[in-house]
C-alpha cells in the first residue's frame, strides 16, 4: 500500500474544498442548521477517514511483520458519530440532524469518487 497516504491526500483535500463551500453556504444563505450540520458531520467524518488511515497503517505494518493484528477500529469511529450526534440533539435550533448524517457520511462518499475517478483514469 505504498499509495495509501497519496490516496489520503487527495481524500483530505476534497474534504477541505466541501468543508469551504459548507462554510459558504452557512455565512451567505438562510439555511445555517443545514450548513451548520453539514459542517459538523463533515469535521467528525474527516476524523473519522483519519482515524480509519491510521488504523489501516497500523493493520498493514502488523501484517506486514507477521504480527496478528487488531481491529480497524470500527467502536472508535461509531463512537466518534455518536458524539457528533449527541452534539446536535443537544443543540437542535443550531444543527439540523439529516445533514448532520450527510456530512458523516461525506467522507465515504469522497473515498468513493475518489476509488472510481481513479480506476477510470488508470485504464485510458
Amino acid at each position: 500500500m505504498p499509495d495509501f497516504r497519496t490516496m489520503f491526500n487527495r481524500q483530505r483535500k476534497w474534504m477541505f474544498y466541501l468543508l469551504s463551500i459548507y462554510v459558504l453556504g452557512w455565512g451567505f444563505t438562510t439555511y445555517q442548521p443545514i450548513f451548520l450540520g453539514l459542517i459538523l458531520g463533515t469535521c467528525f467524518g474527516y476524523l473519522n477517514l483519519w482515524m480509519l488511515v491510521r488504523k489501516t497503517e497500523s493493520f498493514d505494518k502488523k501484517v506486514s511483520q507477521g504480527k496478528k493484528p487488531r481491529s480497524l477500529g470500527s467502536l472508535s469511529r461509531m463512537a466518534m458519530a455518536g458524539i457528533a450526534a449527541v452534539i446536535a440533539l443537544r443543540y437542535p435550533e443550531q444543527f439540523n440532524m439529516i445533514s448532520l448524517v450527510i456530512g458523516l457520511m461525506t467522507s465515504y462518499i469522497v473515498i468513493m469518487i475518489d476509488y472510481f475517478y481513479h480506476a477510470v483514469n488508470e485504464h485510458k
